[in-house]
C-alpha cells in the first residue's frame, strides 16, 4: 500500500502539506510540514491534440554546404514505412539538423521530434518533451511506455524521431551481458527513426546491416577494444594513442586496468606522447597536450573565454543551460535567488575574471571563440565533448585552479536547483544531470558544503519521486553525512536528510531500516520541539506509514489517531493538515476491515476539502477517487 510521509526542510522553505497518492489517486497523507509533496495526480482532463509541428532545438545553419545526394538518401529511407537511418560519424548531427528543418518545411503535416540520446536522463527528458508536444494524457508522471504506445499507434499522424548523439549502448539495450530490446525505438508504418552516433556497432544494432562494425586492429580482444573506444568517446587520436600504449606494455597493461584506474589514469594516459607517424615532426601527439595548446591560446587572447570553458568542464557535457553560465550580475533572476554565503564565496573566486565583460556581447564573444575552436557546440543549450571536459579539468589541476571552478559550479547549480516537489519537476528534469555530476564535488569550505548538502538533498528528493531509488539513496546519505558533520545530528536540516534516507529505504521495501531512522527523527524532534510540534507530528505520521506497510495496523492506528486529534486541537477541524490526518486514519481503518467507518470518515474528509481547498484541488480529487472506489 502506498503511504504519505513528510520531511521537514529549512524554515526558509514554504510550508506545504505532504501527500502521497497511490495509482488510483488515493492514499495516506500527513500535512503541515516543510515536506516534499509526493503524489500521483488525479486523472487529467483530455486536451485537444495540436496539429503536427517540429521540436528541433537547433536553428538551421545558413552556411550549410548542400550535400543533396546524402540528404536525398536519408529522405528516401525515412519515407519508407518504419524506415530507419543511422548517420555515423562526427558530422551526423549537422546533417540531421538540416534534414529535420527541410522535412518540417516540406511536410508540415508530419511531426518532427528531436531527442538528445547521450544519456538515460536526456532520453527521458526528450520523451517527456514528446508527451508534452502531443498533449499525451498521463504525461505528468512520465513513462517511456506512454510515448512508445503513442508512436506505435498507426492512427496518429506521421512522425519522425531523431535520436541525436546515441553513443551509449546501455541507454538503448541496458547494461550487462544479456542485451535487452531497444525500448525507445518503436516500429510503426507511419513513423521513421533517424539516429546520429559515433558508434558503428551501436548503429548496426539499432538500424541493421547498413552500419558495419568498426574494429580496433591494435587490440586483439574485440570486447575490450569496443569498451576502450566508448571510454575515449570515439576520438581517433585518443584511441590510437591508448591502444599503442597498452599494446607496447602488454601484458602488464590492459584495457581493463586502464578503465579500472578511473579519470586520473585516463588523464595521464591521454597526456602520454607515444608518437604518431601521421603528425608533423616536432608536434606532440598526446591528446591532452593537443587540446591544452588551444586552451593556452584562448587564455592568452581572451581570459574570460578560458574561464567560461573551465566552468563548463564540470557540468554534464550535454544540456548546459545558458542561465548557469552567464555572470551572475547579468541575470537578475539568478542574482535574486543566490544566498549571501554563495555570493561571498563567488565574489572571492575567479568570477572577477569572468565578469570582466559586463555586457551580453562579452558573453557572446566568449561563446563564439569557444565554438570557433570546436570546444563547445551551441543551440538552446551548450554541449562539450567529454574528453574536452577531461582535458580542461586536467589543465586546471596542473594550474592549481581546479577547486576554484569546481566551487563555482557547485555554487551556481545549488543556487538554482529547487526542492524536488511536483511543482518544480520541469526545472529539476532539465538540471538533474548536472546535479548528478556534483555528487562527487564535495567542497572543502564549510559554508559552501552546506549549500552542496542542500543540493544533494533536493536532488535526492526529486530522484526519489522519479523512482530512481539508488541515486536518491546515494544523494540522501551524502547529504545526511555532510549535514551531520557541519550542523550536528539534531539540526532540523540533518533530520530532514535522515527522513529522506528513511523514505528511500521504505521505497525499496526495507521497512525495518526505515522504521529505525523514522524513530530516531521522531524522538529527537519530540525532545527538542515538543510532542505537539508540527514537525514532530510529521515524524509520527512517517513512522505510522512504516507500520502500515508492515501490517502493524494497531500501532499505525494509535499514531494516526494521536496525530489527528492533536492537529484538530491545535489547528482546527478544517485545517488542511487535520484533513490529511483524517485521510490517513481512514486508510488504516479500511486496512483493518472497518470499511463502513473508513468510508464515513473519508466522506467527511471529502466534504471538508471541497469547502476548504476547492473541488479541483489534488487532495480533494484524491479523496473523491477513494470514496468512489470504496463505495463500489
Amino acid at each position: 500500500m502506498t503511504f504519505f510521509r513528510g520531511v521537514t526542510l529549512t524554515p526558509a522553505m514554504a510550508q506545504i502539506p505532504s501527500a502521497s497518492f497511490g495509482p488510483l489517486n488515493q492514499g495516506l497523507q500527513v500535512g503541515q510540514s516543510y515536506a516534499p509533496i509526493n503524489f500521483h495526480l488525479p486523472p487529467e482532463r483530455l486536451e485537444t491534440p495540436p496539429p503536427p509541428f517540429a521540436t528541433i532545438p537547433f536553428s538551421r545553419d545558413p552556411d550549410f554546404v548542400d550535400r543533396g545526394d546524402i540528404l536525398d538518401q536519408i529522405d528516401q529511407r525515412c519515407s519508407e514505412p518504419a524506415g530507419r537511418v543511422a548517420l555515423v560519424g562526427l558530422g551526423g548531427s549537422q546533417l540531421a539538423i538540416e534534414y529535420a528543418h527541410r522535412t518540417a518545411a516540406k511536410e508540415p503535416d508530419r511531426w518532427v521530434f528531436w531527442v538528445h540520446a547521450g544519456t538515460q536522463a536526456r532520453v527521458e527528458e526528450g520523451l517527456k518533451a514528446i508527451a508534452d508536444a502531443v498533449k499525451l494524457p498521463g504525461r505528468r508522471q512520465p513513462k517511456a511506455d506512454l510515448v512508445y504506445s503513442w508512436l506505435s499507434n498507426e492512427r496518429n499522424r506521421r512522425w519522425i524521431v531523431i535520436f541525436d548523439s546515441a553513443d551509449d549502448v546501455d541507454v538503448f539495450f541496458g547494461a550487462g551481458s544479456n542485451p535487452k530490446r531497444p525500448t525507445y525505438l518503436p516500429q510503426s508504418p507511419n513513423g521513421s527513426l533517424l539516429v546520429t552516433t559515433r558508434d558503428k556497432d551501436l548503429a548496426y544494432r539499432l538500424i541493421g546491416p547498413m552500419a558495419q562494425k568498426r574494429k580496433l586492429s591494435l587490440l586483439s580482444d574485440k570486447d575490450s577494444a569496443e569498451e576502450l573506444v566508448r571510454a575515449l568517446e570515439y576520438v581517433p587520436l585518443a584511441i590510437s594513442q591508448a591502444a599503442a600504449y597498452i599494446q607496447r606494455r602488454s601484458p602488464r597493461s590492459s584495457v581493463e586496468k586502464y578503465l579500472a584506474e578511473g579519470e586520473s589514469k585516463r588523464a595521464w594516459l591521454l597526456g602520454h606522447d607515444e608518437g604518431e607517424f601521421r603528425r608533423e615532426g616536432g608536434a606532440s601527439s598526446a591528446i591532452l597536450t593537443t587540446w591544452q595548446i588551444s586552451f593556452e591560446h584562448i587564455r592568452s587572447k581572451r581570459a574570460s573565454a578560458a574561464d567560461l570553458l573551465s566552468l563548463m568542464s564540470f557540468f554534464d557535457r550535454q544540456g548546459i543551460p545558458e542561465s548557469l553560465l552567464r555572470p551572475p550580475h547579468m541575470d537578475g533572476a539568478i542574482q535574486e535567488r543566490r544566498s549571501d554565503v554563495q555570493h561571498d564565496l563567488e565574489s572571492n573566486s575567479s568570477d572577477d575574471e569572468i565578469n570582466n565583460d559586463e555586457t551580453d556581447n562579452g558573453f557572446e564573444d566568449n561563446i563564439a571563440m569557444l565554438t570557433n575552436f570546436c570546444l563547445v557546440t551551441s543551440g538552446d543549450t551548450f554541449e562539450m565533448h567529454g574528453l574536452v571536459q577531461l582535458s580542461t579539468r586536467t589543465w586546471l589541476e596542473a594550474c592549481g585552479r581546479e577547486k576554484e571552478f569546481k566551487h563555482q559550479f557547485v555554487s551556481r547549480i545549488a543556487a538554482l536547483f529547487p526542492p524536488g516537489d511536483y511543482s518544480n519537476w520541469a526545472t529539476c528534469q532539465r538540471l538533474f544531470p548536472h546535479v548528478e555530476r556534483a555528487v562527487d564535488y564535495r567542497p572543502v569550505e564549510s559554508k559552501l558544503e552546506e549549500a552542496w548538502a542542500t543540493l544533494l538533498y533536493n536532488g535526492g528528493w526529486y530522484a526519489e519521486l522519479q523512482g530512481r531509488y539508488d541515486v536518491a539513496e546515494q544523494m540522501a546519505r551524502k547529504s545526511r553525512r555532510s549535514r551531520k558533520e557541519i550542523l550536528g545530528r539534531e539540526d532540523e536540516r540533518t533530520l530532514a536528510s535522515t527522513s529522506l534516507c528513511a523514505e528511500v529505504l521504505g521505497d525499496k521495501g526495507l521497512w525495518k531500516e526505515a522504521e529505525k531512522l523514522f524513530v530516531q527523527v521522531m524522538e529527537t524532534r519530540k525532545a527538542k520541539l515538543g510532542a505537539d510540534h508540527p514537525s514532530t507530528l510529521t515524524s509520527m505520521a512517517n513512522l505510522a506509514s512504516t507500520y502500515r506497510n508492515q501490517g502493524r495496523w494497531e500501532e499505525a492506528e494509535k499514531l494516526d489517531v494521536q496525530v489527528m486529534e492533536t492537529r484538530k486541537a491545535k489547528l482546527g477541524a478544517d485545517h488542511p493538515s487535520t484533513l490529511t490526518s483524517m485521510n490517513n486514519l481512514a486508510f488504516t481503518w479500511n486496512s483493518q476491515g472497518r470499511h463502513e467507518d473508513a468510508l464515513a470518515l473519508m466522506q467527511d474528509c471529502v466534504e471538508a476539502r471541497q469547502r476548504v481547498l476547492g473541488p479541483e484541488h489534488p487532495d480533494t480529487l484524491s479523496s473523491l477517487a477513494t470514496v468512489s472506489e470504496w463505495s463500489s
